[in-house]
């Protein structure tokens, strides 16, 4: 692993920067509901429940990719970090630069 950021330093990090970015999403869910229509001509309700969708899909994605990179940390927590999680092999640390989250290698992806 290259010397520039820690691993720890490095999920700290993206594990912060993804739960501002979550809560920036429940935050922002806020608007009240009652003028969303889904009627034939697309209107600003349709175009804020599209928003919601798209808020909610987004939302998932963060706390999945938040949940990878706590596992992360717990993984170098218990010296597992940088170790496929099926196969037991060294995860070659180009991957680890690139997804360091990452819990199989590339093989095993």
């Amino acid at each position: 692993m290259s010397d520039a950021v820690e691993p720890r330093e490095l999920l700290v990090a993206l594990r912060d920067e993804l739960q501002a970015r979550a809560e920036a999403i429940r935050n922002g869910a806020t608007v009240p509901s009652g003028g969303i229509s889904f009627g034939k001509r697309v209107g600003e309700g349709t175009s804020i429940a599209i928003e919601r969708f798209t808020d909610v899909a987004v939302h998932g994605q963060i706390v999945q990719q938040l949940a990878s990179v706590e596992a992360a940390l717990e993984r170098l927590d218990d010296g597992s970090y940088g170790v496929c999680e099926r196969c037991g092999t060294h995860i070659p640390d180009e991957r680890m630069e690139v997804v360091p989250w990452a819990a199989t290698c590339v093989a095993c992806a």
